[in-house]
């Protein structure tokens, strides 16, 4: 009787553990640039009036859908993915998993990042090109290339990715994959760590490269998704400590000029101003502020 009781109580835990591993849940956070995208080299491939444009939103569709296909066969059950290229309109919604949720539109307060929380286990970005500030890399910019010069947080100069992998970060998520250009991939690692990189093109200028095929592509981005879902442990959040000094550069000196008027902005040189927030979700917010207002905004 002792040890039939025993083998009941066996077989319960191993049920209830059973149904613990069904019941986890894994969240991915996935942020999809355009210029980062297979083959993409110029504005022919990146907006509305481009003669390749559509072509390219099934490619950064297809990328996406890599993404989600690798993650879910590792163990991701929950999946959010945030258009973030240009007006945030790219991606092609009937052809995306009808289970994920997507966020899409300009402005919002996390920029590339909105949505992310603490509840995610990681965060991959897809698509991805290197920052205003380097010399190499095809469409190189950091969140505008017609006006900012230079990004930096706490003296740290900032690409797109490692500004996005410190609002992850801000919540306890490690970034654990990238994809883009040569010179996107090492910008970032540089900054971030340690994760894992998908090049799917090599820079030759701001406006060429030498490319892998589309579906090459998909194959080398679900590769490198499921090595980091496969070593998602190893991962830690990019930090940047409070409070956060944020600095930005403009190409232009008007913009610098007029924000300074504003108490909580110091202008620290003819181009450049500085801002102080008590974290990244405040500098992320006063980002998308300088970057989005326009007095034609007002009715």
């Amino acid at each position: 009787m002792r040890n039939s009781l025993i083998w009941v109580v066996i077989l319960a835990l191993a049920a209830f553990s059973a149904v613990e591993a069904q019941q986890k849940k894994m969240k991915i956070y996935i942020s999809a640039d355009m210029e980062g995208v297979v083959g993409a080299v110029s504005a022919d491939q990146l907006g509305p009036g481009g003669f390749e444009y559509q072509k390219f939103r099934e490619f950064m569709t297809a990328e996406v859908n890599a993404a989600i296909e690798a993650a879910r066969e590792a163990g991701a059950t929950e999946i959010v993915v945030s258009d973030s290229h240009g007006n945030a309109q790219n991606l092609l919604m009937e052809k995306l998993p009808k289970d994920i949720l997507l966020v899409r539109g300009f402005p919002r307060p996390l920029m590339m990042m909105e949505g992310i929380d603490e509840t995610f286990d990681g965060v991959i970005f897809l698509g991805y090109h290197s920052s205003t500030s380097n010399p190499d890399g095809v469409r190189a910019h950091t969140m505008s290339s017609a006006r900012l010069a230079d990004v930096r947080l706490n003296d740290v100069t900032m690409t797109e990715g490692s500004f996005n992998a410190a609002i992850a970060g801000h919540f306890g998520v490690p970034v654990i994959m990238i994809s883009g250009d040569d010179a996107a991939v090492k910008e970032v690692t540089d900054v971030v760590g340690d994760i894992e990189g998908a090049v799917v093109k090599w820079n030759y200028g701001f406006h060429s490269a030498r490319t892998m095929m589309p579906e090459a592509a998909y194959a080398l981005i679900r590769e490198k998704v499921r090595n980091a879902m496969g070593r998602i442990g190893d991962f830690k959040p990019y930090k940047v400590s409070a409070p956060v000094k944020l600095d930005v550069r403009f190409k232009s000196y008007r913009p610098s000029e007029l924000l300074s008027y504003l108490s909580i902005v110091e202008r620290t040189d003819s181009h450049s101003i500085r801002f102080s927030g008590k974290d990244m979700v405040e500098a992320s917010r006063f980002m998308e502020f300088i970057l989005t207002y326009e007095p034609g905004l007002e009715p």
